[in-house]
């Protein structure tokens, strides 16, 4: 047998990615929790065996950085993602008003 190479080749997955309204990314079958401020904005994913991480290409902001899982079907996501993200959907719903209207009106209606 042959002995090993001086450098081992370099067998981490990269590749780029708009970073969609729901901030998550898919490596394999599973999703990954992306910070959901860099929404529209492009991210480079690097997958190594252990790790999976993301960097906005603009302003090389760390948009996450997880723990590689193999299990099949799983969604993971960081805990400062998921508050943020409520965060951001709550600043959206905040701003809904809804009319209240008095039951007589919908009694005219029938009658």
């Amino acid at each position: 047998m042959r002995p090993l190479p001086a450098r081992m080749p370099v067998v981490d997955r990269r590749f780029v990615v708009r970073v969609p309204p729901d901030p998550y990314v898919r490596l394999d079958t599973n999703d990954y929790s992306l910070d959901p401020d860099l929404v529209g904005r492009r991210v480079e994913v690097c997958a190594t065996q252990h790790q999976i991480t993301a960097v906005a290409l603009d302003t090389g902001q760390i948009a996450c950085r997880h723990t590689r899982s193999f299990a099949r079907n799983r969604t993971i996501t960081a805990l400062s993602h998921s508050r943020r993200l409520r965060e951001r959907r709550g600043e959206r719903t905040a701003q809904v008003t809804v009319e209240a209207r008095p039951l007589e009106v919908y009694d005219r209606l029938i009658a």
